[in-house]
């Protein structure tokens, strides 16, 4: 009888947990490790709540445990169509371009990449399987014509952001950005108050930013929109048209922004709770009884890539170190000194999180800065392109880092540097401040995500969380409209005022000579 009651027990939770079970579809084309993790993470987590996800990306996915409800459609040749084209850059020189040409660039290379999706055979397999979606996530990175694939598979339409609150992704739901104090991604300038040189050069960044997708961008995700759908609705349509933007942020991390009601900050969504670290880490570090530095370039930037001087110079500013330094290097550094070890790859949050961790020297990543606030290190920031100088400047205004850019480096200032970093507790204690914050939080940045994504869909979109200023063109937006009425009228008022002085002037002139004449 107890049998049949724990049967029952168990069959009515399993309906339970099938009534509650999205389809969700993950579509993340791009090619670069860092955003990989980030995209993972999140369909991970919702794998994890019991949904049935599929996940669209280069890469194929690695001990996915059985239970998940898991699908993997692998993007073959994407990726290494993106290395190939790395091969002819050097991102170490990649600052020293015009900012107008580097915008131009990375929209023609997200549209080679759009181009490589909806042209793959996978894509156009999954396109015409008449298959049913609750949800289509993408990432908020010039893919604006895969937002059409919402409208093919008749789902809600969820936007993942790599950063923060951005240009990108404000005016798909209406989010204010004011200029005069919410800085451009690319700004470099992170101050809160903001000088009237870096309010004019923030306003040339968001102007840029949106002459370039208008007159540019726009006409491209548009023929792309038509070779997936040839009835879809346009860009245009496609932008304003999303239920939810999830953040790759918080205010321990970014500065205080205003959010509408549908944007919400997972900031450190994608940091798992610390694992053993392998035995040859775990000694090194075990055993440095005056602590560790960890280096690393991230993802796309290579240590070895630098300059032949840069690197024999740095080996020598680190040989004078009493700590311990693990350097995340792609090859062997035959003439290294004895405190320094040498690995081709790094589980880089389980090593800031070793108890004997002093300092991060890092380029600056938005994932790297996330992973030192969330462990409470103090980081040496050598930002090379894109947001890495803007998270630098940050990470000094806030306290727990220094910077200079990589143009700007020298042997006798990264010398200078670490010794005050490694020896002024100032910058140990704001950022430990900074890790209080953002441990301090109601649920935990993945189960949010998992929320959210769930109310939007049983909320069938939460039309009721989006503004009305996200369908606003830009003149009613800023009111241009009502103080060019206003202005009109004034100077209608001003022309009429005029005239009527100018009449009873005349009118007093005229009395004023008959009575001369009289």
């Amino acid at each position: 009888m107890m049998l049949l009651w724990l049967k029952f027990i168990l069959t009515c939770l399993l309906l339970v947990y099938n009534v509650h079970s999205y389809q969700i579809l993950g579509l993340f084309p791009m090619a670069s490790i860092s955003h990989h993790i980030l995209t993972t993470k999140l369909i991970e987590g919702l794998a994890e709540a019991g949904h049935e996800v599929t996940m669209v990306s280069p890469y194929a996915a690695k001990n996915v445990p059985k239970h998940w409800k898991y699908r993997d459609i692998v993007l073959d040749g994407v990726d290494e169509k993106f290395q190939d084209y790395l091969k002819t850059m050097n991102l170490y020189e990649m600052d020293k371009a015009n900012p107008i040409a580097i915008m131009r660039q990375m929209s023609n290379i997200m549209s080679e990449i759009v181009n490589n999706t909806i042209t793959h055979p996978k894509m156009i397999e999954l396109t015409n399987s008449n298959e049913q979606f609750d949800a289509l996530i993408i990432e908020v990175f010039h893919l604006d014509a895969l937002k059409a694939y919402a409208s093919i598979f008749n789902c809600h339409q969820i936007l993942l952001s790599s950063a923060g609150p951005s240009s990108w992704v404000n005016p798909t739901v209406g989010n204010p950005q004011p200029v005069s104090y919410v800085p451009h991604m690319f700004s470099g300038d992170f101050s809160k108050n903001l000088s009237f040189w870096n309010r004019s050069k923030n306003l040339v960044f968001y102007l840029l930013d949106y002459l370039m997708i208008t007159f540019f961008s726009n006409s491209l995700q548009d023929d792309f929109v038509k070779q997936i759908c040839s009835d879809g609705p346009s860009v245009s349509e496609l932008r304003t048209n999303a239920s939810l933007v999830l953040l790759n942020s918080h205010t321990s991390i970014y500065p205080a922004l205003p959010l509408v009601p549908n944007m919400v900050e997972i900031g450190g969504y994608f940091i798992d709770p610390p694992k053993p670290l392998p035995k040859d880490l775990q000694n090194f570090m075990d055993n440095a009884k005056d602590g560790v530095i960890y280096f690393s370039m991230g993802s796309n930037l290579k240590s070895k890539d630098l300059p032949e001087p840069t690197k024999n110079g740095i080996l020598k500013v680190f040989g004078k170190l009493k700590q311990r330094v693990i350097w995340k290097f792609e090859e062997d550094l035959p003439n290294k000194p004895a405190n320094v070890l040498i690995k081709k790859w790094c589980p880089q949050a389980d090593i800031l999180a070793h108890p004997k961790m002093k300092l991060f020297i890092t380029h600056g990543g938005l994932l790297s800065t996330t992973e030192t606030i969330y462990h409470g290190v103090p980081i040496l920031a050598i930002p090379v392109f894109g947001d890495q100088p803007t998270n630098a400047a940050r990470a000094e205004a806030d306290g727990y880092g220094l910077k200079f850019h990589y143009l700007d480096f020298t042997i006798e200032k990264f010398e200078s540097y670490l010794i005050e970093l490694l020896n002024n507790p100032k910058y140990s204690q704001a950022v430990k401040e900074r890790s209080k914050i953002y441990h301090d939080r109601p649920m935990k940045p993945r189960e949010a995500a998992v929320y959210w994504v769930e109310y939007i869909i049983r909320h069938n979109g939460a039309p009721h969380l989006r503004v009305a200023g996200r369908n606003l063109v830009w003149y009613k937006y800023f009111m241009v409209d009502v103080f060019a009425a206003l202005l009109v009228v004034f100077g209608s008022l001003v022309y009429v005022v005029k005239l009527i002085v100018k009449k009873f002037c005349c009118r007093s002139m005229k009395s004023d000579r008959k009575q001369k004449v009289l």
